[in-house]
């Protein structure tokens, strides 16, 4: 399927006040987060996929591997496979994170999409 809406894609809110459309392409995995002010961190963790965050609006501390970094509108993170990172918002904010190769378990255990 080479195009899709936003109604065509998974929907989920793995934390409070995170809420996400994921989607995979044929090799990625994609999902499309807004999170709202105060919203609970997201805990460290690693998975053996590599993680790109691109901040679309708002702003959010990521930490990778121990180094912390705040990121706003137009900044990228690019998270090695098998690295520990997490977040914490600092205010809302619009956030497309990739994930390759597939991430077919999604955040908070949402469902497989073929």
């Amino acid at each position: 399927m080479p195009f899709l809406g936003p109604d065509e894609m998974l929907s989920g809110e793995p934390l409070p006040g995170w809420k996400g459309r994921f989607f995979h392409a044929q090799s990625m995995t994609f999902a499309h987060y807004e999170i709202v002010a105060g919203a609970p961190a997201l805990h460290e963790h690693h998975h053996h996929e590599e993680e790109v965050w691109n901040v679309v609006a708002g702003e959010v501390v990521l930490s990778i591997a121990g180094e912390e970094r705040t990121l706003r509108a137009g900044d990228v993170a690019i998270i090695p496979p098998d690295t520990p990172h997490s977040a914490r918002v600092i205010e809302a904010c619009r956030v497309v994170v990739a994930d390759h190769p597939r991430r077919e378990a999604l955040p908070g255990g949402i469902g497989r999409q073929a």
